[in-house]
């Protein structure tokens, strides 16, 4: 679709920066799950497989989901306080700097503070950038349009940091050393050092180009003729707005729910039970089992003790005998987290047409809440003992249904709130639901759901599977009845 002749080149510039944005923002936050592990295994010097480091990982994110979703929350105050242009591009500015210095961490402690920076600077840009286009584009189909495309950019986010990695992966050994700490006993730097290093690369362009685009310029302008009220958070359960904010922030949490409490934890958690990895995995059992012993007799000896480096020798023969069989659960955990970005890409893009259609938006929510509600028990209950390409293909349509309603929030939240509360009104939704409240549910699917699904037996990933899709069927389920109760927005002011 091209823009029509009116646009100008400000016009653009703001585009390409929102797009910038909407794109790192998910590099950012995808980058956790790629790098937690070697990190902190690095960081508190034990091998990959202790049990320490898969507890230190259930930490981290859950730390820094909070602290996205508290100073998020402020974020958005600030978004409707300063300005759009000015806190989205200290947003950017903070999620590209964090995780170049968490690459430099030589503790855990530096390790975590910086990754839960980014999730701050992450959660803040979203929600600045929407609520920047939303009053970029005076008429409304343009908005529409762009607000769909821009955000479309962020499934490309999780393809590149994929791409990315992989290539470091393979070549890591051969860039050069640039300062980066080495490990115990490493010759060169972890490749999660590098990868982290990339996390820089939106600040280069954001530097150069946002000196030559304005603020917002209604905003500005009412603000300058006092038209605009003191933004507060008090205003957002005024009689005239409890309704939307407690109805946006509750299905914000219900899309982030499905996102984290099914979809994410079959990427890890679920895949390997897979009917064409239940050989493997069989393999596997004995050595995990091995690996768990070793582990737990390491953690039981102090840093100093010198049996500990026997033991790290046969943890390090153990894992050498599992690299294959690990390997090839991944290569499958990949295709599976494939499946859900490009899914997602499509959902985004679908968004977007649909926009332009004129489709009343409680109408649009709708077309992808309902096949929601059939595909996901059919997905965890059915084809995932099945496997094979029927399963990726399901999996793949249950992120095109979740993902385009993370950016059917981004086009509806700015029309249903004033503009002096457009901000602390989307980042009340986007943050306390979606963040805070909606990924939670990966505890309560993980660590509740499925150890009682398990009783006193071994937690299998069969288990995790059935309590994804509990989970995640029940949310959706609660989504739809929450829907009746969204409020079509009204004319804008």
């Amino acid at each position: 679709m091209s823009a029509p002749s009116k646009f100008t080149t400000t016009t653009w510039l703001i585009i390409v920066i929102a797009s910038i944005g909407f794109l790192f923002d998910t590099y950012e936050l995808l980058m956790t799950p790629l790098v937690a592990a070697p990190a902190i295994a690095e960081l508190l010097k034990v091998p990959l497989n202790n049990p320490m480091v898969t507890d230190w990982v259930g930490k981290l994110l859950w730390i820094a989901a909070l602290c996205g979703g508290v100073f998020g929350l402020l974020g958005g105050w600030l978004v409707d306080r300063f300005g759009r242009k000015t806190i989205m591009a200290a947003s950017i500015f903070m999620y590209s700097l964090s995780p170049f210095c968490a690459a430099f961490a030589t503790s855990l402690p530096v390790f975590v503070f910086f990754r839960s920076t980014t999730f701050i600077g992450v959660c803040v840009e979203f929600v600045a950038a929407i609520t920047w286009l939303a009053e970029v584009f005076p008429d409304k189909k343009e908005k529409e349009k762009w607000l769909g495309i821009t955000q479309a950019f962020a499934s490309l986010g999780g393809l590149l940091v994929t791409g990315v990695s992989v290539w470091i992966s393979q070549h890591g050994a051969d860039l050069p050393h640039m300062g980066l700490p080495l490990g115990l006993g490493a010759s060169d730097p972890a490749s999660w050092r590098y990868l982290l290093m990339t996390g820089i690369l939106p600040a280069i362009p954001i530097a150069l180009l946002l000196p030559f685009v304005p603020e917002s310029q209604v905003w500005k302008e009412r603000r300058a003729a006092g038209l605009l009220k003191r933004p507060s958070f008090g205003a957002l359960f005024s009689p005239e707005l409890r309704r939307v904010t407690l109805v946006t922030a509750a299905l914000s949490a219900c899309a982030y729910g499905i996102a984290f409490g099914a979809l994410q934890v079959t990427v890890a958690r679920v895949t390997p039970g897979l009917p064409e990895l239940k050989e493997t995995s069989k393999t596997l059992a004995p050595l995990r089992k091995e690996a768990e012993a070793l582990n737990l007799e390491l953690n039981k000896l102090a840093p100093t003790d010198p049996a500990r480096k026997e033991l790290v020798t046969k943890i390090k023969e153990n894992f050498g005998k599992s690299k294959p069989h690990n390997d090839k659960i991944k290569e499958m955990a990949d295709k599976v987290q494939l499946r859900q970005e490009l899914g997602g890409l499509v959902g985004r893009i679908l968004l977007a047409v649909l926009l332009i259609w004129g489709i009343s938006r409680v109408a649009l929510l709708r077309i992808f809440q309902i096949p929601a509600l059939v595909l996901l028990p059919l997905t965890y209950f059915k084809l995932f003992e099945q496997g094979g390409s029927a399963f990726l293909w399901a999996y793949g349509i249950c992120g095109l249904l979740t993902v385009a309603q993370f950016s059917y929030f981004g086009e509806y939240l700015p029309k249903v709130f004033p503009m002096h509360l457009r901000g602390t009104g989307g980042s009340f939704a986007t943050n306390v639901g979606g963040r805070m409240i909606g990924t939670s549910m990966a505890f309560v699917t993980t660590s509740f759901v499925a150890p009682m699904l398990a009783g006193n037996g071994p937690l299998l990933p069969s288990h995790v599977a059935l309590a994804a899709g509990y989970v995640g069927t029940t949310i959706a389920v609660v989504s739809f009845l929450v829907g009746f109760l969204l409020p079509e927005p009204k004319s804008e002011d």
